[in-house]
């Protein structure tokens, strides 16, 4: 698996935990600390690479570990 599969495998799975618990990009910045600009840009066509401390905050506003947020087998 290259680089760029991972980068888009986290920002679709990023999207989908979003649209799962119904939260607009504004609502996920907000409740995570993030700027709404941070949040589109990692849901972006070309998206950037979180740090872990970003994961941990989005993590935090679905209730749950870091680790589920990469997982991309399911």
């Amino acid at each position: 698996m290259q680089h760029k599969d991972l980068q888009i495998q986290l920002r679709d799975r990023l999207k989908q935990l979003r649209k799962r618990y119904q939260l607009t990009q504004e609502e996920l910045a907000r409740k995570a600390g993030l700027s709404l600009y941070y949040v589109q840009l990692l849901e972006g066509k070309k998206p950037k690479n979180p740090t872990l401390l970003v994961l941990e905050k989005i993590a935090k506003v679905y209730n749950i570990p870091v680790w589920k947020l990469i997982r991309f087998d399911k």
